[in-house]
């Protein structure tokens, strides 16, 4: 008797728990998991804007782009720099040098994909090392794309790498030589000059230091190499790190309410902060 009234207990229990659960997700009061890679609206963005990028730029050597990066936990701030941008319309594009999260987990990164959607212009984004966090990687894959990528933008080939080497455990080729070199090989025709753009510049602590010099000169023989970009830093800040002319240059956080902007030329290039 004792062993029925048991079972009839923890059958009760059991329908309880299942009726409180049904209850829960029906409600939406219940997320089952922040690093769960459920997807929902806008996916491989890179690609899209890719070819928006390359329509609006077509046969021409001038330009201008914002460089933005480390939006992380400063929503408000992100939504007002989107707006600030969107204020100008003298912007073809932006790019986003990563680090939309703190944590790498799937609501941060939607959170901030839809601000980032309400630009009137298209902008491609790189992967932070904030956002390899847990299933980060995973999520940026579907989000966004590649985590090495390039575009083209007039004359001016865009080579964008994931260079955070440290949250790869030094196990994966971070920055990825075989696909530079797969872009010096297939360089695009129409393209004379490269910019570089990474989240992290040699000789930060998240870069695989072990190649900085290698790597630095490696992507100076690119075709017409012309200056690189990060974050990471937080910090606004124009580096010749190597002494040899060629800079590296570094936009800061969302909290600063601050961006850069490149103006492109046929003579090379110019740059100035905006504040919002």
């Amino acid at each position: 008797m004792k062993r029925m009234r048991k079972r009839a207990n923890v059958r009760a229990c059991a329908a309880a728990l299942c009726a409180m659960a049904t209850w829960l997700t029906a409600c939406d009061c219940f997320d089952y998991h922040p690093y769960c890679v459920d997807i929902s609206g806008e996916t491989h963005i890179n690609e899209k804007n890719i070819k928006r990028i390359a329509e609006i730029t077509e046969g021409r050597s001038s330009f201008r782009f914002a460089f933005i990066s480390d939006t992380q936990r400063w929503y408000d701030e992100t939504e007002e720099m989107v707006e600030d941008i969107n204020r100008r319309d003298d912007v073809d594009f932006v790019i986003h040098g990563g680090d939309f999260t703190d944590f790498g987990s799937n609501d941060e990164f939607l959170w901030q994909r839809d601000i980032m959607q309400g630009l009137d212009v298209p902008y491609v984004a790189l992967i932070g090392n904030h956002d390899c966090l847990a299933t980060g990687k995973q999520t940026f894959n579907i989000v966004w794309g590649a985590l090495d990528f390039a575009f083209t933008a007039g004359d001016v080939r865009f080579i964008c790498l994931n260079t955070n080497a440290l949250e790869f455990d030094y196990s994966n080729p971070v920055p990825d030589m075989n696909f530079i070199y797969s872009e010096m090989k297939n360089f695009p025709e129409e393209c004379t000059r490269t910019i570089v753009v990474q989240h992290c510049k040699p000789y930060d602590e998240q870069f695989n230091n072990n190649m900085a010099v290698f790597y630095h000169m490696v992507i100076t023989n690119l075709p017409g190499a012309m200056c690189a970009l990060s974050g990471h830093t937080h910090k606004i800040e124009s580096i010749d790190i190597f002494g040899d002319d060629f800079m590296y240059h570094s936009t800061t956080c969302a909290a600063d309410r601050q961006y850069l902007i490149f103006d492109i030329t046929k003579e090379g290039y110019t740059y100035e902060t905006v504040s919002f």
